[in-house]
């Protein structure tokens, strides 16, 4: 019998965080399992997945295939209804999966649940509470470094934050996987705006929590691949999803946009 919820987590390196991560779900009652897709990771992380944890499902790639691959990959491997995809440098709270879960059964309309995420180091302030789309074509992380208090309420959203995340495995048949394009950043408000295209919805579940340390991957939170990726991602985002007649509208806002992102 199936569980109802996979945990997928892509893994680069960093296994000390992992071992955090890891740690925060043992304490989870919900079922679930959990697949690890490692992107050939050069401390001892597959060691310790192995040592410690010979029941998830780990996949090991040759070679840093980037966020979306690792995460496809777990898709097509996964049979349960539910995917809750986790950053490796996250902590769990033990009732998040089973907040995000009564948010995401409240219609079926609901293609993806955001967590409220706190930043690890400054627990009183929004690392990421859901994404925007602004009106300059920018992606923003909602909330980011706000006070928590003022992120109590769930809501609609633009887009799910997939470094903590749970989606309806049914809509991805529809709306396809993560664009591998993308590589890393900016991946999940693509897949957002596609679900929104077939009449899907983003919800923020704030009582479902999760602590991020940040960027822990990659480096600092403002790192020149950080920015130059998110950057390029944007203009794709624009170039894959906008239909014709919302660039012409909003196309002095998307130059402007555009102009600023590069200043």
């Amino acid at each position: 019998m199936n569980n109802q919820v996979s945990v997928i987590i892509p893994n680069y390196n960093n296994v000390s965080l992992l071992k955090q991560l890891l740690t925060s779900l043992d304490k989870i009652t919900t079922p679930f399992d959990i697949i690890i897709v490692d992107n050939n990771s050069q401390d001892d992380s597959v060691q310790f997945i192995k040592d410690n944890y010979p029941q998830i499902k780990l996949i090991v790639n040759d070679e840093n295939k980037g966020f979306a691959v690792a995460v496809n990959q777990a898709i097509m491997e996964s049979n349960s209804p539910f995917l809750f995809l986790l950053n490796n440098d996250t902590v769990v709270c033990e009732d998040a999966i089973d907040e995000l879960l009564k948010t995401i059964n409240l219609d079926s309309n609901i293609f993806s649940v955001s967590s409220k995420m706190i930043q690890y180091n400054n627990p009183q302030l929004i690392d990421d509470a859901g994404d925007e789309y602004t009106i300059l074509s920018w992606s923003k992380k909602r909330g980011n470094n706000k006070d928590v208090s003022g992120y109590s309420t769930d809501c609609e959203v633009f887009s799910a934050c997939a470094g903590a995340a749970l989606y309806r495995a049914e809509i991805f048949d529809e709306i396809g996987l993560f664009d591998e394009q993308f590589e890393s950043y900016v991946e999940d408000m693509d897949l957002s705006f596609r679900a929104r295209i077939h009449g899907y919805k983003s919800y923020y579940c704030a009582n479902a929590k999760v602590y991020h340390h940040g960027s822990a991957t990659t480096g600092s939170r403002y790192n020149p691949f950080k920015v130059k990726i998110s950057a390029r991602n944007n203009i794709y985002l624009i170039h894959k999803n906008m239909p014709l007649w919302m660039l012409l509208f909003n196309f002095i806002f998307i130059v402007m946009g555009i102009i600023i992102k590069y200043i």
